[in-house]
């Protein structure tokens, strides 16, 4: 039992639109071992340490089908078993999960686990406990022949409880966890942003943020009041609002004085601590206070101690959100309750066997322990551990009633008096908090405080929301939904829109016309990209960073108010999508490239996995109706609207849907050049000649004509006026600047480069295709490239997308050669253009990429075309511009005035200044100028 390997995904996914882990898992010889063959004992002792699997419906769909498998005639394989362990020892922790779904991967022994989780550490420790349950439980003759060995102490039950405490720590707190569920009821997205509670609700600028129950629009004075009992005290005693004495003591000598000054009984309790951490009540002796002294020191972080004035009654919570009291709760210390006959030890247990308690947080209620403050309060009461308490007589095992320590809460929130309300409201308000907790006792909270006394011992930041969520009696209540519903009132948005981008060519180049659309119609971008995320169009991390994390990157930034994510087939395949649904979403194309990785050999498994942009979709999805694979996505979509892009202005489909009212991007033929139209709901409307788009160079970069298409119906989609859209395609260029690597001219020698990263067989095609439509004087020399790690037949596929075109080859490698030996790929490239009629004086193998591109300048003499595949591109351009004609690249070599401009703004970073002697080159978003010291433009 092995797990081969391992994928987290933390999104949407090839099995599941929401976060699963799936292991390859090599169960070597119990391949032989169905469950029936591993005998009754091991059914047994499986459901005797998980007697909830028999809740497992598994393919019967109902409970006991799981079990069922397990026993029938030919019983069910030690994978699946594994899966349905992994699942139901997270839900033993606290976290409910119900998807899993086991398949053999095609090799004997080997499987394809992939299960549900919602904390990722807590998933992976499941599936490793499960694989140590299944194996302490194999018939001992089995147990020899497995490869592995298990700690001969090994104890299910405690490292079950181990795993549950590891669990909590990794889980939300009851209180987060609540606000998360009330975000996810009014389908508001969350990140969480640490280990811990800090979370993020809403997306880009709509975000709001929560840590526990502070939120991002509690004050901070108001957390510092609250934490300081003598200034909350002082605050609320000068309003008239019943509050104890207090006074603050330094020393245990001073606590002693002030007690007596304020009269017995007294309560001590730190200045600044929370969860009723150090407190001590009803002391009424000088020992007492003394001993209560350093306790509350040892829990605070001040020297200072509040002695109290000691007020009778029942503890209440008493909850104000937004200046409203949303609920309130009687709490009870935990305790025991006498039977004349088992001992007080003997009682906890008899209250811990009560399901709804649990350890931490995991459940409703919190088990008891008879722990240091238990033991003090037994040995004060004359008590011990084995006392029998007389029949009905209560005892406390704690001063305080915190659920976290085992206490239990009573909803009270529809009896409580109108004067309560009334006070524990101005409390939370003089205070200042958006949230805050009141710690009010009296004896009965549906009488006024004014006719039977009480008082308020506390205002709390941040307080605990399990009592109300989940009372040990009474109402449950919403107060999760109440703070969600202050953080988004329901006029305001809570995300930002998504376009999510995908194909094999093409997406960088379709997601910059897109952003550069939106920057145009005055939207602050966030986009993902192989080149790095911007966000408003300036770089903020650079890589290639279509995956996951990029996607929440943007989706972080309190600037963005839309989101342009290119989603790659290697983040998706790896770690599925970083968001759960876009607006809109684009397949441009499906190609072969990458195949023969991650286990994605076909076109098809290709498809299948770029699919899951378009299946997330809610608004809006726009697929090349040209590409077989993604015209079939258009089944799996739940979007509202389909818009189809077609080149072919004869595609019978494309026009029966816009019969039918579909929208649809077509290119027109026309006398004048080539129109993008766009057809919605009967509407035909003509948007741009394909010449007036600068990237198309002059409608001839046909690839560019498509990506143009794309980036427009997804700016229609997204709901962007047509001057926005016509506006931004006639000012997008493929300069180095914009589009680094996507089809980057260079003019300023006496030859023409082009530089592209193309790096399959389509994107070869596409640009080789471009060079033979270019009027050229003279001849066309390509430096081509293949990368290490694509198949030999992809390789050769680039080789024979290329041939035909040129007059010269330069076959080269990239710098990684990724686990290719130094000349392998130029020399296959070589043989397979030979291979397609091309001399060999055509061609030249220089595996090197700078000598490779040096030879290629050198050759090149006026009039010629060079175009250059590059991997290392903002080397390649550097290269380029800086050639001087003589043979050898030299970025000190005289050139002329307007080469040495162009040099420097190329090789600068956007949006910087370049000085020159008297004039600035400025790069910004109006373009590029020159400008001089009195900021005169010029030419």
């Amino acid at each position: 039992m092995k797990m081969l390997s391992s994928n987290v995904y933390v999104g949407p996914n090839v099995y599941a639109h929401f976060p699963v882990i799936r292991h390859i898992v090599d169960i070597g010889i119990l391949e032989n071992y169905p469950s029936v063959k591993l005998g009754t004992e091991f059914i047994d002792g499986l459901i005797t340490n998980l007697p909830s699997l028999d809740q497992h419906g598994c393919s019967y769909g109902e409970p006991g089908g799981f079990i069922r498998r397990l026993k029938e005639d030919d019983g069910t394989w030690i994978a699946h078993i594994w899966e349905h362990v992994t699942l139901e020892l997270q839900c033993v922790a606290g976290t409910e999960v119900t998807f899993g779904k086991t398949r053999t991967t095609g090799t004997t022994g080997e499987y394809n686990m992939v299960f549900q989780y919602k904390q990722r550490d807590v998933g992976l420790e499941a599936a490793i406990l499960a694989r140590k349950l299944l194996i302490s439980l194999m018939p001992e003759n089995i147990k020899a022949q497995l490869q592995t060995t298990l700690e001969d102490d090994f104890d299910f039950q405690q490292e079950m409880a181990d795993f549950i405490r590891f669990a909590q720590r990794k889980a939300f707190g009851p209180s987060t966890q609540s606000l998360v569920d009330a975000a996810e009821k009014r389908d508001i997205p969350w990140l969480r942003l640490n280990e811990y509670s800090l979370v993020q609700f809403g997306h880009g600028k709509y975000q709001q943020r929560i840590q526990a129950t502070i939120t991002s629009e509690t004050k901070h004075i108001a957390v510092e009041i609250s934490c300081d009992k003598e200034d909350t005290h002082n605050l609320l005693n000068d309003l008239g609002l019943p509050v104890p004495q207090q006074r603050m003591a330094y020393s245990d000598v001073q606590a002693v004085r002030m007690a007596k000054s304020i009269g017995y009984p007294v309560v001590l309790k730190p200045l600044n601590a929370n969860h009723g951490r150090g407190v001590s009540i009803d002391l009424t002796t000088e020992e007492q206070v003394i001993t209560a002294f350093a306790f509350a020191r040892e829990h605070g972080t001040s020297r200072a101690v509040l002695v109290e004035s000691f007020l009778t009654g029942l503890d209440h919570r008493m909850l104000v959100v937004n200046g409203e009291l949303v609920a309130v709760a009687k709490r009870v210390p935990g305790h025991v309750i006498g039977d004349g006959v088992n001992t007080i030890s003997q009682l906890v247990d008899i209250i811990n066997e009560d399901p709804r308690r649990g350890v931490g947080h995991e459940k409703v209620l919190t088990q008891l322990e008879l722990d240091t403050q238990a033991l003090r309060l037994l040995q004060e009461a004359d008590f011990t551990e084995a006392t029998v308490l007389p029949k009905d007589e209560i005892f406390y095992l704690r001063s305080t009633a915190n659920l976290s320590t085992g206490g239990t809460a009573i909803d009270m929130t529809d009896v409580v008096h109108p004067d309560n309300k009334t006070m524990a409201e101005r409390a939370v308000q003089a205070v200042g908090l958006d949230v805050g907790g009141v710690d009010f006792l009296t004896a009965d909270i549906t009488q006024s405080y004014k006719d039977i006394g009480g008082g308020i011992v506390e205002v709390n930041a941040a307080p605990g929301f399990r009592m109300h969520v989940a009372p040990s009696e009474g109402k449950p209540r919403d107060v999760a939904g109440k703070v969600i519903d202050m953080l988004f009132p329901p006029a305001l948005p809570t995300r930002i829109p998504i376009a999510g981008i995908t194909g094999t060519n093409g997406k960088t180049t379709t997601s910059r016309m897109l952003s550069h659309i939106l920057k145009n119609a005055g939207h602050v971008v966030g986009m993902t990209s192989t080149d790095g995320v911007y966000v408003d169009g300036q770089l903020s991390v650079k890589g290639d960073m279509t995956g996951p994390v990029s996607s929440q990157i943007v989706l972080r930034d309190p600037a963005v108010d839309i989101a342009v994510l290119e989603t790659a087939r290697g983040g998706i395949a790896r770690s599925g999508l970083g968001y759960l649904e876009s607006d809109v979403a684009a397949c441009i194309n499906v190609q072969e490239d990458h195949l023969g990785l991650r286990g994605i050999d076909t076109l098809e498994q290709l498809a299948e996995v770029k699919r899951i942009v378009v299946e997330v979709a809610k608004d809006s999805v726009v697929l090349n109706a040209d590409d077989p694979h993604c015209l079939k996505m258009a089944d799996h979509t739940k979007a509202k609207h389909i818009c189809y892009v077609t080149m072919n202005t004869g595609h019978s489909l494309v026009r029966e849907h816009i019969r039918a009212g579909g929208r649809a991007v077509v290119l027109e033929k026309g006398i004048n050049g080539d129109m993008i139209t766009i057809f919605d709901n009967g509407t035909h409307i003509p948007l741009l000649w394909t010449h007036l788009i600068p990237a198309t160079l002059e409608g001839k970069a046909l690839h560019n004509v498509q990506n143009a298409m794309f980036a427009a119906g997804l700016a229609y989609c997204l709901g962007k006026p047509l001057e926005s859209i016509q506006q931004g395609l006639r000012t997008f260029t493929t300069t180095f600047y914009q589009a680094p690597g996507r089809m980057n001219v260079f003019d300023e020698h006496n030859f023409r480069v082009i530089l592209d990263y193309a790096h399959n067989a389509d994107g070869v095609r596409c640009m080789s295709e471009l060079a033979s439509k270019l009027e050229v004087k003279g001849k066309r020399i390509t430096v081509l490239a293949g990368p290490g790690d694509r198949r030999n037949e992809d390789i050769v596929n680039i080789a024979k997308a290329a041939a035909g075109h040129f007059d010269i080859y330069i076959c080269k490698a990239d710098d990684n050669r990724r686990g290719r030996a130094v000349d392998e790929v130029p020399e296959m490239l070589a043989a397979a253009l030979k291979a397609e009629g091309i001399k060999a004086s055509q061609i030249y193998c220089i595996s090197d990429e700078v000598e490779a591109i040096n030879k290629g300048l050198e050759l090149a003499n006026t009039d010629d075309l060079l175009m250059v595949f590059g991997d290392a591109i903002t080397r390649c351009w550097k290269q380029i511009i800086n050639f001087n004609g003589i043979g050898e690249s030299d970025s000190k070599a005289e050139k002329s005035p307007r080469q040495t401009v162009v040099s420097m703004l190329e090789t600068t970073e956007p949006d910087t200044f370049v000085l020159e002697t008297g004039m600035r080159i400025v790069t910004d978003e109006r373009g590029v100028r020159l400008v001089s010291e009195h900021d005169e433009e010029s030419d």
